[in-house]
């Protein structure tokens, strides 16, 4: 099924073996401001520049809520579906579905970050099959792809350790903290999806029922 634009939005949660993934809301800033915070040098050297004229979210409430508000309208217009991370309740990261193109096309692209002190423990590769899941089987997207810079090792274990098959190198293809890096392209299709799904839900997301509103 191929849809077009999405007016309204019931924001689901969707549940892995042992986290939950769900938008991010206004009561989030504190938890979220916190872990950015205690993170940024783990983090920033992944992502692009802020602009300097822009407002940091991590410190000015204002601009987080502002920041939650834009993602809501992202999603309004079938643009992206952003989630943060909760492990026991503890927000420990955000992965988001962005760059969402449907005619012909039927695409999305996944990005992800985690708190350093739980990265090791197969979170985020049970984040990326969560959001598969959900992509897929929900959104009825066609392809999702993963673009990682080639260096960032930790985030290629994400993708080896769930088998996304590699497309090769797209170079100078984002600027990422200021300089224009290469990057290593992973993908999947519905067709690999529904060849792997029971494999790879059975594995991380079939202990805990996905409580998902469609969208409408």
């Amino acid at each position: 099924m191929i849809r077009s634009r999405h007016h309204r939005w019931n924001p689901p949660t969707l549940s892995g073996n042992r986290l939950q993934l769900r938008p991010l809301n206004d009561d989030d800033f504190s938890s979220w401001s916190e872990v950015r915070l205690r993170n940024a040098d783990w983090l920033l050297r992944w992502e692009p520049l802020r602009p300097e004229y822009a407002p940091d979210p991590a410190v000015e409430r204002s601009a987080f809520v502002n920041r939650c508000r834009a993602r809501e309208r992202e999603t309004a217009a079938d643009q992206a579906y952003p989630f943060g991370i909760f492990v026991s309740g503890q927000l420990v990261g955000e992965i988001n579905l962005n760059n969402v193109v449907r005619g012909a096309l039927q695409s999305g692209t996944l990005g992800y970050w985690i708190d350093q002190t739980h990265a090791g423990n197969s979170y985020m590769s049970e984040a990326v099959v969560v959001m598969l899941s959900f992509a897929f089987d929900r959104l009825d997207l066609h392809r999702v792809e993963i673009c990682i810079v080639p260096r960032n090792s930790n985030s290629k274990r994400v993708v080896e350790k769930i088998g996304l098959r590699f497309e090769g190198t797209a170079e100078r293809y984002l600027q990422i903290a200021g300089v224009w890096e290469d990057h290593l392209r992973y993908a999947i299709t519905s067709e690999e999806w529904k060849e792997r799904a029971d494999d790879l839900l059975n594995e991380w997301a079939r202990n805990s029922p996905n409580d998902v509103a469609p969208p409408t």
